[in-house]
């Protein structure tokens, strides 16, 4: 067989062996059969709310098998026309079903990278909060950039945005922002952002234009659904309310229209400045609070809870997961999984997908070679 469909078969072999290990395969198939037995049940609408979720689940998990299922027959019928056509002298087909494969191999690599979504709140809507790191205008002008890229990232995928918080820097940028991403798998993808983004450039505030470094902190956590109960006590709770900061004239505002929660306990704390009613922002800094605390809880069941502490709490050297220089040269490095793009503008408008790939990956922490040998 041709050398491009024989490496083809095997980057595809290889891929298709790491979504069955993702998926647990003998372990999936028995859940969906499961699943299937009790969607069949005439009593299991009796209870909505909970038909519904097994119906969601059951859905879920039958897209991810039959997925795998018409890739590898797909697949197999290509390399069977390959060899039909080789031995034919058919080059035209054979490079028909060589581009299928190219096309099989594209939709393998993301399904690998989607079967990575599979924590409890992978599915759910995210906030994203970026704050700046010491250094006054700097830091905030590069808290703004990052801001941004996210926002380009999610633009590009037809995510909702909405700014929750912002508090602006004096002269340039942002102090702290922010936002809600609602779209599928927002969390699952914008997780392993969570930590300190490092940036090296000629500083466009220092009249010397001397290199300048900065840093500011990402912090993801999921939005709670309706599904999942957060009780907290009112006596844990620290309530303040204050003027949303804004930029002046006729919309400045002159009521305390901002909430901010504190959790006493665990010193988690939310802040809501959407909206000029302090109703509304007191329900929307709850929702963000209860977020918080389910999200805390899922990174102690995931043991990743001291490293991303550790990032939140010293905004600088030696806490950072990615650096971006743009002086001396021009280079965007993640520091957890070694992935280098050479293109720092295209970066920071939001062309983050590999970075994001890659850290899930190291997350699940099963990489080809060890899928490879289970499927053995």
């Amino acid at each position: 067989m041709r050398a491009d469909a024989e490496n083809l078969k095997t980057q595809i072999a290889e891929g298709l062996a790491l979504l069955r290990a993702h998926l647990n395969w003998d372990e999936a198939l028995r859940q969906l059969e499961e699943l299937n037995a009790k969607s069949e049940d005439p009593d299991l609408w009796t209870k909505a709310d909970a038909a519904q979720a097994l119906m969601r689940e059951r859905n879920r998990l039958a897209a991810q098998i039959e997925g795998v299922q018409t890739l590898e027959r797909n697949v197999a019928d290509a390399l069977e026309l390959i060899e039909l056509a080789e031995a034919e002298g058919d080059v035209a087909i054979a490079d028909a079903a060589v581009a299928d494969l190219k096309t099989y191999a594209a939709e393998v690599k993301h399904r690998e990278t989607e079967s990575l979504l599979s924590g409890e709140a992978d599915q759910n809507d995210a906030y994203l909060e970026v704050n700046a790191g010491a250094g006054g205008t700097e830091a905030q002008d590069w808290a703004e950039m990052l801001l941004r890229m996210y926002t380009r990232w999610a633009e590009k995928r037809g995510y909702k945005l909405s700014l929750t918080e912002q508090s602006d820097g004096e002269q340039a940028g942002i102090k702290s922002a922010t936002i809600q991403v609602t779209g599928p798998n927002a969390f699952g993808w914008l997780k392993t952002e969570t930590g300190v983004h490092r940036l090296v450039r000629i500083s466009p505030f220092d009249a010397a234009a001397r290199r300048q470094t900065s840093f500011a902190s990402v912090y993801v956590y999921p939005v709670i659904d309706d599904r999942i109960e957060i009780e907290i006590n009112p006596a844990d709770l620290k309530t303040d309310t204050f003027r949303a900061s804004g930029a002046g004239g006729q919309h400045v505002n002159k009521t305390e229209s901002g909430v901010r929660f504190t959790h006493l306990p665990t010193g988690v704390v939310a802040a809501s400045t959407q909206d000029r009613s302090q109703h509304k922002n007191r329900a929307i800094a709850m929702e963000m609070l209860k977020a918080r605390l389910y999200e805390l809880e899922l990174r102690k069941r995931e043991a990743i809870s001291d490293a991303v502490e550790a990032g939140k709490t010293d905004i600088g050297w030696g806490h950072q997961i990615r650096s971006y220089v743009l002086q001396p040269y021009q280079m965007v490095k993640d520091l957890r999984t070694g992935v280098e793009k050479g293109n720092p503008a295209a970066v920071l408008d939001g062309e983050i997908d590999d970075f994001m790939a890659a850290a899930l990956a190291q997350r699940v922490g099963t990489t080809r070679s060890e899928a490879s040998a289970k499927a053995d």
